[in-house]
């Protein structure tokens, strides 16, 4: 990331702006990237249980959209630059790729549930790293991701015992 910074009156040191700014970049590729997971998995769903996992495939991708709002709001409120074009995300997502000829909704819920157990797994390391970095409102941030995060992997594994 670049480290260039605008100007604000935000009291926490610089360094440990850059720091939170790369971290939340980071996640910012990711909660992308999963949005567009689940969003791919809504459109292709196929299957007797087609109506209820649209719908959940939708909310998945609805609430990691707000994940992404979020952190890139939280990188420009640090005086940074939030890093969330396609080619950007493209490019940083730590996120296992999907496959793009997934039908059934158990092979959707399977590999959106490995991508929403990465993603929370990822969350809960960064709480850690914004500690180090003396940003409590980033960890913050990141310990409200986890908790949302684990409630949807927790409705995406509950459905793998209905298809």
């Amino acid at each position: 990331m670049n480290a260039i910074l605008w100007n604000t009156q935000n009291d926490l040191p610089e360094e440990n702006r850059v720091a939170a700014i790369a971290l939340l970049n980071e996640h910012l590729a990711d909660a992308i990237d999963l949005a567009m997971q689940a969003k791919q998995a809504h459109w292709n769903v196929k299957g007797p249980s087609f109506v209820s996992l649209h719908t959940l495939f939708d909310e998945v991708a609805e609430t990691t959209k707000e994940f992404a709002d979020d952190l890139a709001e939280r990188a420009v409120q640090l005086g940074g630059f939030a890093r969330g074009t396609l080619q950007t995300v493209a490019r940083n997502t730590r996120l296992p790729a999907y496959a793009m000829d997934l039908t059934w909704g158990c092979d959707h819920l399977q590999a959106l549930s490995a991508s929403v157990a990465a993603f929370g797994k990822s969350a809960r390391r960064a709480i850690a790293s914004a500690d180090r970095a003396s940003d409590a409102d980033s960890a913050d941030l990141f310990t409200q991701i986890s908790r949302s995060t684990d409630k949807l992997l927790w409705k995406l594994e509950a459905h793998l015992f209905d298809v």
